[in-house]
């Protein structure tokens, strides 16, 4: 089987490419593909378009497959290892999204979790159970999820105190937001850094400190301030976002972005957008303009809490 992602129609599937050609075949249609190192591309009726073909054991890939107030879920893939960060759909979603990125639950080696709230956190046990993946959690938050259900593979970690798992190595730092003990991650490996950073109250001088010289970042971009003050949401909950425990603004974020952004970042993800009081295209021209007053210029993915996004994947780091 080949795998095939096809970024720019949006359509995730993992396809035979002998199905694929005999179906176009039938429709009158014709294909050819051509190899061009890490991507391949299709010619549809003179039309070419760039797929995305998974190969080897040390690309870079991430994946938004959720994200919004109703579940969150991140597919970080480094250097042979498949993680998730947070599983807040129901494990059945969970493993459907995986599909579309040609990945089933049984390729995952573990969770990492940043807080107890549901929409972070519905799929877990049943994910972990299901194919006996370890779990990591902070043990405050742990203690926060009496329905989690029995972890086999359970690890506790502390905020601030690097862990190693697999050849990566994860630091896990706090943020602010109104969970027991909420986190966000780095992830280092020989291929660079990542980070992750969403549920944000306010942007600290440690979650800048953590952000900087990643090759990938997971930024919240919760609302628009003027959305949201326009907005139907009661006023207490209006509060709540705003707040320094609730979620960060996309002009916070910008400032954020400001003080982390560098040459080597190569792909911006824009996470936990508010389908009322946000909108993607808002967004991203708010991020686009802050990069391009940075002199920057990183591919923008913006996640969509009905489909998984598009994944950003890289080359392995080439050392001489």
């Amino acid at each position: 089987m080949k795998q095939i992602f096809f970024k720019d129609f949006e359509l995730f599937s993992t396809i035979h490419k002998f199905s694929l050609q005999e179906y176009l075949k039938s429709s009158s249609l014709q294909i050819s593909f051509h190899e061009n190192h890490s991507l391949q591309h299709v010619v549809i009726l003179g039309i070419r378009a760039p797929l995305q073909v998974m190969k080897g054991n040390n690309r870079v890939r991430v994946c938004l497959l959720a994200s919004g107030s109703r579940g969150n879920s991140t597919l970080i893939e480094v250097d042979g290892c498949r993680l998730l960060i947070d599983a807040g759909l129901s494990g059945v979603e969970t493993e459907r999204r995986l599909s579309t990125v040609g990945l089933a639950g049984e390729d995952l080696h573990g969770i990492l979790v940043t807080h107890e709230h549901h929409d972070h956190v519905g799929g877990i046990g049943p994910l972990a159970r299901r194919h006996n993946l370890p779990v990591f959690i902070d043990r405050q938050t742990h203690t926060a999820l009496p329905k989690l259900g029995k972890v086999a593979d359970l690890h506790h970690f502390s905020s601030g105190e690097t862990f190693s798992f697999q050849n990566l190595s994860i630091s896990p730092f706090s943020t602010t937001h109104d969970a027991v003990n909420p986190v966000g991650f780095t992830i280092e490996s020989s291929e660079g850094k990542i980070g992750f950073a969403t549920d944000l109250g306010i942007p600290t001088r440690l979650v800048a400190e953590q952000l900087k010289n990643c090759r990938v970042l997971v930024l919240e971009a919760n609302h628009d301030e003027q959305m949201l003050q326009n907005g139907s949401y009661p006023w207490s909950l209006k509060q709540r976002i705003r707040s320094r425990h609730g979620h960060l603004s996309n002009h916070e974020s910008c400032l954020l972005l400001k003080e982390t952004c560098w040459s080597g970042l190569e792909a911006l993800f824009l996470a936990h957008l508010s389908e009322e009081n946000n909108c993607p295209d808002l967004a991203g021209e708010t991020f686009r303009q802050t990069l391009t007053d940075c002199g920057h210029n990183p591919e923008i993915i913006i996640g969509r809490q009905r489909c998984a996004s598009v994944c950003f994947v890289a080359s392995p780091v080439m050392v001489s």
